[in-house]
């Protein structure tokens, strides 16, 4: 049995990114930039006012008095000039003047007519001049490869016109739930049967992070049932399977991949909840076999398949990459059994460092104590007891 370290560098070497794929601007959010892209333009294009004043030629003493020439407003073409002994009224953004060079704050000035004083002492040379290129010049990098395309990079895109860009193609994810005791979750379960939760989990993981998840339904314990669909979910980037990878006699999952050709990483780590996650090769198509208990699905996807889906975006996660410190609300058990283990916690309070409180749970089977945590801790497996006041590692 592997440890989560262990398990992620058997599973890193598979993980790399898919093929770029054009996109425009406006489809291209959380998207990952495949090729460095570079200005297009000088930005600012011109020397510009960075605030409502005046335009200035040269020192000027508290109570200088200058007629007012003109008004220069954003979006007016370069090319308005000034002389010493004269002002001109400049808006934000606007193209300095040709021989100007500082702007006066509209509010260390008092307008008489078409005069303007100065209340104080005019600013430095320079003052308050955005310089043509200050923040790109032309050719200079935009974007590196490798850039996660958030809200503010495509609004810098769109500043320099830039339209179509390359971008790593986002993975294809079948679901496929597997049991006899499964039914889907508008039908009424036999005894001893259960509704189907864990397409709905994934499903709604997959839009929280962008992508679009394919279900293939609910695979009864049959080896020839289950051959099918996995069949048709090999066409996809990456399956995941939920139950039918344990030990007992009707987990054919493993078994069935085998026999399609799957190379497997991994059959167990040395987690708790999720000691039987399964991870395998079929071709291009990588496969997750999560274990059947709903905290089971929930924690190895966070820990495993999101880093991993992220791997194949372009990005750069890796298991337990984005942990951070957060300080406990009240008793964490010691670790024991060899394997590391994983709580739900609510967050209490944020700040430096958030406090978390964490969940008492019943087992891998108690989805309730998951529906309401924001945080996973981690209680490795020689981690003695801890109270409230102590620092424990998290991730969201």
């Amino acid at each position: 049995m592997l440890s989560p370290e262990e398990a992620w560098r058997r599973l890193e070497p598979w993980l790399r990114p898919l093929p770029p794929i054009a996109r425009s601007r406006r489809e291209a959010l959380d998207a990952v930039l495949a090729r460095r892209l570079a200005a297009t333009s000088d930005l600012p294009q011109a020397d510009v006012s960075a605030l409502d004043g005046f335009a200035l030629a040269s020192d000027l003493e508290a109570g200088a008095e200058l007629p007012i020439l003109g008004v220069v407003a954003a979006g007016d073409p370069p090319g308005a000039t000034l002389s010493a002994g004269a002002a001109l009224r400049i808006m934000t953004g606007a193209p300095v003047p040709v021989g100007a060079d500082r702007v006066v704050a509209v509010e260390r000035t008092e307008t008489r007519g078409d005069r303007v004083v100065l209340t104080e002492a005019g600013p430095e040379a320079g003052h308050a001049i955005r310089r043509r290129g200050e923040v790109l010049a032309a050719g200079s990098t935009l974007l590196e490869a490798g850039a996660r395309l958030g809200p503010a990079a495509l609004s810098l895109l769109a500043s320099q016109g830039i339209d179509r860009l390359e971008v790593h193609r986002a993975p294809r994810v079948a679901v496929l739930a597997t049991g006899d005791e499964v039914v889907p979750p508008d039908e009424e379960p036999p005894p001893g049967g259960l509704r189907d939760s864990h397409t709905d989990l994934l499903l709604a993981s997959g839009r929280r992070l962008g992508l679009r998840f394919d279900t293939l339904g609910i695979a009864r314990d049959d080896p020839e049932e289950l051959e099918t669909r996995l069949r048709g979910g090999l066409e996809a980037d990456v399956l995941l399977t939920c139950g039918g990878v344990s030990a007992g006699e009707f987990d054919h999952s493993e078994r069935v991949l085998a026999r399609l050709g799957a190379t497997f990483l991994f059959d167990a780590v040395a987690i708790r909840p999720g000691k039987p996650l399964v991870a395998a090769r079929r071709g291009e198509t990588l496969v997750f076999g999560l274990p059947g208990n709903p905290a089971s699905v929930l924690a190895t996807f966070r820990l495993f398949v999101v880093p991993a889906l992220d791997r194949l975006r372009g990005g750069d996660a890796a298991f337990w990459s984005d942990a951070f410190a957060v300080e406990l609300a009240g008793a964490l058990p010691a670790g024991k059994g060899g394997r590391d283990r994983f709580v739900p916690a609510r967050l209490e309070a944020t700040g430096a460092t958030p406090r978390a409180l964490p969940v008492r749970e019943a087992g891998s089977h108690d989805l309730a104590a998951w529906a309401g945590a924001e945080l996973m801790l981690r209680v490795r497996a020689d981690d003695p007891a801890r109270g409230p006041g102590d620092l424990v590692e998290a991730i969201r």
